[in-house]
């Protein structure tokens, strides 16, 4: 089922819209509390029969659900989405986010591909699933949080791997226009204050300017994405085949004759290998305070580089060498590489040691946009390999 293929409409597809019309209507931006998402799901899968369980955060205001059908007693495959999605300024929207508008082939609403078309797919599939005999469970695994650093999947992969059999492959549902995707890079996001010493502007030779020093680090880190994109080291199958890092916020100053004594930024790095990941940023730490600090601290002695990770998720390895893969390979769709694009699947290959692949309807280039759509021919194929993966459960 090649993804460029046209398919003919599903029978359930009129269901799967009206799932996500639904779901689109749940303002889930990732700010505010999912529980009222998770409690649609768990009516829905409860009243399916499945085992539901509510797995809630520490402030209460956030939950992930883990809904299984089928045997307990043997290697299952997860069915995973998150229920956040990003902002939405309605004002750069033709219609409103939080209410699908169907035009032209697509439905636009914010989480539309990113990614409530999947979840729309599985719970449109999800009555099918439940008549009969599985010979095999389904885990539907649905967090929060994903988009703010992948905050909610730890605690459903623990819960998995906790279980006496854990699931033996996940299937993460992140926008992939239906092509199997066999690896993701992982990204830590850090936060950096450069604490100066200020004061008033016509002094400046005497101050420690720290939205100047924030910008040479910034040109550090910019010189060392240089050097990725350079030297490597390289994985070809990535969309893009070398590790990146940026710098995306930056704030800092109070007056134009002020020297500003402290600048807050920013920066991510994305890597093909987690654990480079952490030696890399370590190593750029350790230059840049090598660097800069002794300039800084010669004129302000309490002059100083705060760094806070804000969060970290890990790559996704490539899982077709497990024996699950192997054996569903024949009905998987074509592949279509790695992605730079962040996803659950790495946090269940690392933290439930459950290796994981990407397969979901929809284009992530249409993620995180305003007027959001999916194709609702994307919607068909995602149904109609979840058929092949029904019957395959069943042999």
């Amino acid at each position: 089922m090649h993804a460029s293929a046209r398919t003919q409409p599903h029978p359930r597809l009129d269901a799967a819209i009206a799932h996500l019309g639904e779901l689109i209507g749940f303002d889930t931006t990732s700010a505010l509390s999912n529980l009222a998402i998770i409690e649609h799901l768990r009516e829905f899968f409860d009243a399916l029969g499945a085992e539901v369980t509510v797995l809630p955060d520490a402030s209460g205001e956030k939950a992930n659900l883990v809904a299984r059908l089928g045997p307990a007693d043997v290697p299952g495959i997860v069915l995973s989405g998150h229920t956040d999605v990003v902002p939405a300024n309605p004002a750069s929207w033709q219609s409103d986010p939080f209410g699908m508008e169907q035009r032209d082939g697509r439905l636009y609403g914010r989480g539309s591909c990113d990614m409530k078309g999947f979840v729309a797919c599985v719970m449109a599939a999800a009555p099918a699933f439940a008549e009969g005999k599985l010979n095999r469970p389904f885990y539907f695994c649905f967090s929060h949080d994903e988009e703010v650093g992948c905050l909610g999947a730890p605690a459903i992969a623990r819960h998995l791997s906790a279980l006496e059999v854990p699931p033996a492959l996940a299937i993460i549902g992140e926008p992939s226009e239906m092509q199997l995707i066999n690896g993701q890079k992982g990204k830590i996001a850090m936060q950096v204050t450069v604490h100066g010493d200020g004061g008033h502007s016509s002094f400046a030779p005497q101050h420690v300017n720290a939205v100047e020093y924030a910008s040479r680090i910034i040109a550090m880190i910019a010189k060392r994405s240089r050097r990725y994109e350079r030297d490597g080291p390289f994985d070809h199958d990535f969309s893009v085949p070398h590790a990146t890092t940026l710098a995306t916020i930056i704030e800092g100053g109070v007056a134009t004759n002020v020297t500003p004594d402290t600048c807050r930024f920013v920066f991510e790095l994305r890597s093909i290998d987690q654990d480079a990941a952490q030696a890399d940023m370590q190593e750029l730490i350790a230059d840049v305070e090598a660097t800069l600090l002794p300039e800084m601290r010669a004129l302000a002695p309490a002059a100083h580089i705060e760094w806070q990770e804000m969060f970290s998720y890990p790559a996704m390895g490539d899982a077709t060498d497990c024996e699950m893969f192997k054996q569903l390979e024949p009905i998987l769709p074509p592949r279509g590489g790695k992605v730079s694009y962040g996803s659950e699947g790495g946090v269940f290959e690392i933290d439930g040691g459950i290796p994981s692949i990407i397969i979901g309807p929809g284009s992530i280039r249409q993620a995180h946009k305003p007027d959001e759509f999916i194709e609702i021919e994307q919607l068909s194929q995602c149904l109609a390999f979840f058929d092949q993966l029904d019957a395959w459960m069943r042999r």
